[in-house]
Protein backbone atom coordinates (compact mmCIF):
# COMPACT_ATOMS: atom_id res chain seq x y z
CA UNK A 1 0.00 0.00 0.00
CA UNK A 2 1.39 3.37 -1.18
CA UNK A 3 2.17 5.61 1.70
CA UNK A 4 -0.28 8.28 0.57
CA UNK A 5 -3.22 5.71 1.24
CA UNK A 6 -1.86 4.61 4.74
CA UNK A 7 -2.10 8.47 5.72
CA UNK A 8 -5.17 9.42 4.64
CA UNK A 9 -7.07 5.99 5.14
CA UNK A 10 -5.17 3.69 7.79
CA UNK A 11 -5.09 4.41 11.80
CA UNK A 12 -1.09 4.15 11.95
CA UNK A 13 -1.50 4.28 15.66
CA UNK A 14 -3.04 1.05 15.60
CA UNK A 15 -0.33 -0.54 13.39
CA UNK A 16 1.32 -3.41 12.98
CA UNK A 17 -1.63 -5.93 12.39
CA UNK A 18 -2.52 -8.73 14.23
CA UNK A 19 -2.59 -11.18 11.11
CA UNK A 20 -0.65 -13.99 10.82
CA UNK A 21 2.91 -14.26 8.86
CA UNK A 22 1.15 -15.16 4.94
CA UNK A 23 -3.09 -14.11 5.61
CA UNK A 24 -3.79 -12.51 2.90
CA UNK A 25 -6.33 -10.55 4.57
CA UNK A 26 -4.51 -7.37 4.49
CA UNK A 27 -4.79 -7.47 0.35
CA UNK A 28 -8.64 -7.37 0.48
CA UNK A 29 -8.06 -4.52 2.92
CA UNK A 30 -5.48 -2.87 0.65
CA UNK A 31 -8.20 -3.20 -2.45
CA UNK A 32 -11.25 -2.15 -0.69
CA UNK A 33 -9.47 1.22 0.69
CA UNK A 34 -8.07 1.34 -3.16
CA UNK A 35 -11.75 1.13 -4.73
CA UNK A 36 -12.83 3.87 -2.06
CA UNK A 37 -10.05 5.90 -3.11
CA UNK A 38 -11.09 5.68 -6.50
CA UNK A 39 -14.16 6.18 -6.23
CA UNK A 40 -13.46 9.73 -4.34
CA UNK A 41 -15.64 9.11 -1.48
CA UNK A 42 -15.74 11.78 1.57
CA UNK A 43 -14.68 9.44 4.08
CA UNK A 44 -17.66 10.99 6.98
CA UNK A 45 -19.97 9.36 4.22
CA UNK A 46 -18.66 5.92 4.62
CA UNK A 47 -19.45 3.59 7.48
CA UNK A 48 -17.44 0.02 8.03
CA UNK A 49 -19.10 -2.80 9.77
CA UNK A 50 -17.45 -5.95 10.97
CA UNK A 51 -18.21 -8.83 13.07
CA UNK A 52 -16.21 -10.81 15.36
CA UNK A 53 -13.14 -13.15 13.63
CA UNK A 54 -9.59 -12.67 11.22
CA UNK A 55 -11.68 -10.61 8.66
CA UNK A 56 -13.20 -7.82 11.06
CA UNK A 57 -9.82 -6.74 12.62
CA UNK A 58 -9.60 -5.10 9.01
CA UNK A 59 -12.09 -1.89 10.15
CA UNK A 60 -10.33 -1.50 13.23
CA UNK A 61 -6.67 -0.32 10.98
CA UNK A 62 -9.02 1.73 8.31
CA UNK A 63 -9.64 5.68 9.64
CA UNK A 64 -13.31 5.61 8.80
CA UNK A 65 -16.48 5.64 10.84
CA UNK A 66 -16.35 2.48 11.75
CA UNK A 67 -18.17 -0.43 14.20
CA UNK A 68 -16.93 -3.52 15.56
CA UNK A 69 -19.89 -5.59 16.53
CA UNK A 70 -20.80 -8.82 17.70
CA UNK A 71 -20.25 -12.51 16.21
CA UNK A 72 -22.87 -12.84 12.97
CA UNK A 73 -24.44 -9.51 13.46
CA UNK A 74 -22.70 -7.37 11.03
CA UNK A 75 -25.54 -7.00 8.61
CA UNK A 76 -28.03 -7.05 11.46
CA UNK A 77 -26.38 -3.37 12.95
CA UNK A 78 -25.67 -2.36 9.23
CA UNK A 79 -29.65 -1.87 8.28
CA UNK A 80 -29.74 -0.53 11.70
CA UNK A 81 -27.22 2.18 9.84
CA UNK A 82 -28.57 2.23 7.01
CA UNK A 83 -31.93 3.26 7.67
CA UNK A 84 -31.24 5.81 10.33
CA UNK A 85 -28.79 7.28 7.95
CA UNK A 86 -29.68 6.34 3.68
CA UNK A 87 -27.38 8.68 2.59
CA UNK A 88 -24.03 6.61 4.23
CA UNK A 89 -22.18 4.15 2.23
CA UNK A 90 -22.35 1.32 4.41
CA UNK A 91 -19.53 -1.48 3.78
CA UNK A 92 -19.66 -4.97 5.73
CA UNK A 93 -16.05 -6.46 6.28
CA UNK A 94 -17.55 -10.32 7.19
CA UNK A 95 -15.73 -13.78 7.46
CA UNK A 96 -17.09 -17.08 6.44
CA UNK A 97 -18.14 -18.27 9.38
CA UNK A 98 -19.39 -14.97 10.65
CA UNK A 99 -21.94 -13.89 7.73
CA UNK A 100 -22.57 -17.74 6.48
CA UNK A 101 -23.14 -19.44 10.32
CA UNK A 102 -24.06 -17.39 13.03
CA UNK A 103 -25.08 -14.76 10.89
CA UNK A 104 -26.58 -16.67 8.00
CA UNK A 105 -30.07 -15.51 8.73
CA UNK A 106 -29.24 -12.31 8.76
CA UNK A 107 -27.49 -12.63 5.23
CA UNK A 108 -30.15 -14.08 3.39
CA UNK A 109 -32.32 -11.39 4.95
CA UNK A 110 -30.17 -8.39 3.99
CA UNK A 111 -29.86 -9.68 0.72
CA UNK A 112 -33.76 -10.36 0.12
CA UNK A 113 -34.87 -6.98 1.13
CA UNK A 114 -32.40 -5.36 -1.22
CA UNK A 115 -31.00 -2.92 1.29
CA UNK A 116 -28.15 -0.44 -0.47
CA UNK A 117 -25.17 -2.21 1.63
CA UNK A 118 -22.04 -3.78 0.66
CA UNK A 119 -20.69 -7.15 1.75
CA UNK A 120 -17.40 -8.12 1.28
CA UNK A 121 -16.78 -11.56 2.51
CA UNK A 122 -12.86 -12.51 3.05
CA UNK A 123 -13.31 -15.89 2.68
CA UNK A 124 -10.48 -18.34 3.74
CA UNK A 125 -12.39 -21.62 4.26
CA UNK A 126 -11.96 -22.11 8.14
CA UNK A 127 -12.02 -20.18 11.49
CA UNK A 128 -8.96 -18.56 11.91
CA UNK A 129 -9.38 -16.47 14.90
CA UNK A 130 -10.73 -19.36 17.01
CA UNK A 131 -9.03 -22.22 16.39
CA UNK A 132 -9.57 -23.66 13.00
CA UNK A 133 -12.78 -25.41 13.35
CA UNK A 134 -14.32 -26.33 9.66
CA UNK A 135 -16.78 -23.47 8.35
CA UNK A 136 -19.70 -23.59 5.69
CA UNK A 137 -17.50 -23.12 3.36
CA UNK A 138 -14.97 -25.41 4.13
CA UNK A 139 -14.75 -27.98 0.92
CA UNK A 140 -15.78 -31.48 1.64
CA UNK A 141 -13.10 -34.00 2.84
CA UNK A 142 -11.11 -31.44 4.16
CA UNK A 143 -10.08 -30.94 8.04
CA UNK A 144 -10.44 -28.85 10.74
CA UNK A 145 -10.24 -28.56 14.55
CA UNK A 146 -13.68 -30.10 14.29
CA UNK A 147 -13.24 -32.33 11.47
CA UNK A 148 -10.31 -33.96 12.39
CA UNK A 149 -10.93 -36.74 9.93
CA UNK A 150 -12.91 -34.77 7.02
CA UNK A 151 -15.30 -32.56 6.64
CA UNK A 152 -18.98 -34.42 5.53
CA UNK A 153 -20.88 -31.54 4.95
CA UNK A 154 -21.79 -29.53 1.56
CA UNK A 155 -19.80 -26.18 1.27
CA UNK A 156 -21.73 -23.11 0.52
CA UNK A 157 -21.73 -21.36 -2.69
CA UNK A 158 -21.76 -18.22 -1.28
CA UNK A 159 -22.39 -15.61 -4.23
CA UNK A 160 -25.57 -18.13 -5.15
CA UNK A 161 -26.87 -17.87 -2.43
CA UNK A 162 -27.12 -14.45 -1.86
CA UNK A 163 -28.33 -14.37 -5.82
CA UNK A 164 -31.11 -16.42 -4.91
CA UNK A 165 -32.00 -14.76 -2.14
CA UNK A 166 -32.19 -11.19 -3.56
CA UNK A 167 -29.26 -9.36 -4.28
CA UNK A 168 -28.55 -7.03 -7.05
CA UNK A 169 -24.65 -7.41 -7.48
CA UNK A 170 -22.63 -10.41 -6.87
CA UNK A 171 -18.91 -11.01 -7.57
CA UNK A 172 -15.72 -13.01 -6.75
CA UNK A 173 -12.23 -12.73 -6.85
CA UNK A 174 -8.90 -13.74 -5.58
CA UNK A 175 -6.52 -12.52 -3.22
CA UNK A 176 -4.53 -13.18 -6.04
CA UNK A 177 -6.51 -11.31 -8.75
CA UNK A 178 -5.77 -8.01 -6.10
CA UNK A 179 -7.24 -5.60 -9.10
CA UNK A 180 -10.44 -7.60 -9.55
CA UNK A 181 -11.18 -7.05 -5.96
CA UNK A 182 -10.73 -3.69 -6.44
CA UNK A 183 -12.99 -3.20 -9.78
CA UNK A 184 -15.57 -5.30 -8.01
CA UNK A 185 -16.15 -3.32 -4.55
CA UNK A 186 -16.11 -0.29 -6.89
CA UNK A 187 -18.96 -1.35 -8.64
CA UNK A 188 -20.81 -3.05 -5.56
CA UNK A 189 -20.23 0.42 -3.60
CA UNK A 190 -21.65 1.96 -7.10
CA UNK A 191 -24.70 -0.46 -7.02
CA UNK A 192 -27.75 0.87 -5.81
CA UNK A 193 -29.09 -2.48 -3.67
CA UNK A 194 -27.36 -5.61 -1.99
CA UNK A 195 -24.04 -6.00 -3.18
CA UNK A 196 -21.45 -9.29 -2.31
CA UNK A 197 -18.53 -9.78 -3.25
CA UNK A 198 -16.69 -12.82 -2.20
CA UNK A 199 -12.97 -12.95 -1.82
CA UNK A 200 -11.03 -16.02 -1.49
CA UNK A 201 -8.34 -15.44 1.13
CA UNK A 202 -5.58 -17.73 2.20
CA UNK A 203 -4.82 -19.40 5.30
CA UNK A 204 -1.94 -20.91 5.83
CA UNK A 205 -1.48 -20.88 9.76
CA UNK A 206 -4.59 -22.92 9.95
CA UNK A 207 -6.67 -23.97 7.10
CA UNK A 208 -3.36 -24.78 4.81
CA UNK A 209 -0.88 -26.33 8.05
CA UNK A 210 -4.25 -29.07 8.57
CA UNK A 211 -4.42 -29.80 4.86
CA UNK A 212 -0.98 -29.84 3.39
CA UNK A 213 -1.96 -27.23 1.03
CA UNK A 214 2.23 -26.24 0.94
CA UNK A 215 3.40 -22.51 1.90
CA UNK A 216 1.87 -19.66 1.26
CA UNK A 217 3.28 -19.02 -1.93
CA UNK A 218 1.78 -22.64 -3.38
CA UNK A 219 -2.01 -21.74 -1.98
CA UNK A 220 -1.42 -18.14 -3.87
CA UNK A 221 -0.06 -20.25 -6.68
CA UNK A 222 -3.40 -22.38 -6.64
CA UNK A 223 -5.16 -19.80 -6.38
CA UNK A 224 -3.75 -18.13 -9.68
CA UNK A 225 -3.53 -21.74 -11.39
CA UNK A 226 -7.39 -22.52 -10.21
CA UNK A 227 -9.14 -19.62 -11.25
CA UNK A 228 -11.27 -18.71 -14.40
CA UNK A 229 -12.97 -15.72 -15.61
CA UNK A 230 -16.83 -15.94 -15.97
CA UNK A 231 -16.76 -14.80 -19.42
CA UNK A 232 -14.08 -17.77 -19.90
CA UNK A 233 -16.54 -20.51 -18.03
CA UNK A 234 -19.64 -19.87 -20.14
CA UNK A 235 -17.85 -21.52 -22.75
CA UNK A 236 -17.06 -24.50 -21.20
CA UNK A 237 -18.51 -27.39 -19.78
CA UNK A 238 -19.59 -28.61 -16.35
CA UNK A 239 -16.70 -31.08 -16.36
CA UNK A 240 -13.98 -28.80 -17.69
CA UNK A 241 -15.37 -26.11 -15.06
CA UNK A 242 -15.13 -28.81 -11.86
CA UNK A 243 -12.95 -27.91 -9.26
CA UNK A 244 -12.34 -24.57 -10.71
CA UNK A 245 -12.77 -21.43 -9.29
CA UNK A 246 -15.35 -18.33 -10.99
CA UNK A 247 -14.53 -15.34 -10.89
CA UNK A 248 -15.61 -12.21 -12.00
CA UNK A 249 -18.62 -9.85 -12.19
CA UNK A 250 -20.76 -13.12 -11.75
CA UNK A 251 -24.82 -11.23 -11.41
CA UNK A 252 -25.90 -7.27 -11.72
CA UNK A 253 -29.77 -6.52 -12.09
CA UNK A 254 -32.00 -3.38 -10.52
CA UNK A 255 -34.60 -3.84 -8.06
CA UNK A 256 -36.14 -1.43 -5.70
CA UNK A 257 -34.16 -0.75 -2.73
CA UNK A 258 -35.42 -1.16 0.99
CA UNK A 259 -34.69 2.72 2.36
CA UNK A 260 -35.92 3.97 -0.57
CA UNK A 261 -39.25 1.78 -0.46
CA UNK A 262 -39.32 2.57 3.00
CA UNK A 263 -39.33 6.49 2.76
CA UNK A 264 -42.27 6.17 0.31
CA UNK A 265 -44.78 4.80 3.44
CA UNK A 266 -43.33 7.32 5.47
CA UNK A 267 -44.25 10.13 2.74
CA UNK A 268 -47.57 8.34 1.51
CA UNK A 269 -48.78 8.14 5.56
CA UNK A 270 -48.09 11.68 6.29
CA UNK A 271 -49.89 12.55 2.81
CA UNK A 272 -52.87 11.03 4.12
CA UNK A 273 -53.14 12.52 7.81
Amino acid sequence: MSSRLINEYLREDKLPHIWCPGCSHGITMRAIVKAIDNLNIEKNNICIVSGIGCSSRAPGYMDFNTLHTTHGRALAFATGIKMANPKLKVIVITGDGDCAAIGGNHLIHAARRNIDITTIVFNNNIYGMTGGQYSPTTPQGERGTTAPFGNIDKNFNLCNLVKAAGATYTGRSTAYHVNMITKLVEEGIKNKGFSFIETLSICPTYYGRKNKKGNVVDMMNYLKNNSINVKAAEKLSDEQLKDKIIVGELYKTQEPEYTEEYKKIIESFQKER
